[in-house]
């Protein structure tokens, strides 16, 4: 993906007859970060510089559209695999332990709890996590949307995650999610007490094949 989306940036550029230090002035980075992303070589592109680019390059959303899957490319294969096997699940069931399930956060719910953890390392990271995972949402409103079965532990509902205004809209959501009809939502009751489930969180994906 960083290969297709250097090349598009390439052919745009040349469309558009800059030289790559012409677009790098115009995107406020040195020439060779230019070369870099053309070549797929180097730290793949940041957000930010993708939007920098896409304006640039009159390039009409393309190159923030294709951003997500390059950025994908950080991860592990296993993360990869299982991002991928999403993006074609006919249904997807869920078990959450501790928060909303990420198909189902607020922005602001997600910011929360994207913001904490050791691996994250500047606030441009978290806008890339932030970005991605509201662009995985995109297939709920999609013609091919997964049926979506979430059953929450109480904590979820609990914890108030962001302060109590990021919860309520967070809940709101939930009802408001809970409302259509390929969506589930269900709570499991701390009085259930133990269950199969309690070692974390659980998804399973039902795939075409």
């Amino acid at each position: 993906m960083a290969a297709l989306f250097g090349s598009r940036v390439r052919r745009l550029r040349t469309e558009a007859g800059l030289t790559q230090a012409e677009l790098g002035r115009r995107t406020h980075v040195v020439s060779t970060r230019i070369t870099q992303i053309e070549r797929a070589s180097g730290a793949k592109p940041t957000l930010e510089l993708a939007r920098a680019l896409d304006e640039a390059l009159g390039a009409d959303q393309l190159l923030v559209e294709l951003w997500p899957y390059v950025y994908r490319e950080a991860f592990p294969d296993w993360s990869r695999k299982f991002m991928a096997s999403s993006e074609q699940a006919m249904s997807i069931g869920e078990y959450a332990a501790h928060v909303v399930p990420g198909l189902l956060q607020t922005e602001a719910y997600a910011r929360a709890v994207l913001s904490v953890g050791l691996t994250l390392s500047s606030q441009a990271q978290l806008e890339e996590r932030l970005a991605a995972r509201l662009g995985r949402q995109e297939r709920l409103d999609s013609a091919d949307r997964p049926e979506l079965w979430v059953v929450l532990d109480e904590a979820v509902l609990r914890r108030p995650i962001g302060g109590p205004a990021v919860m309520r809209e967070q809940l709101e959501q939930l009802l408001t999610a809970a409302a259509q009809p390929h969506i589930t939502v269900q709570v499991l009751p701390f009085e259930q007490g133990e269950h199969d489930a309690m070692g974390g969180s659980l998804t399973i994906l039902a795939l075409p094949d």
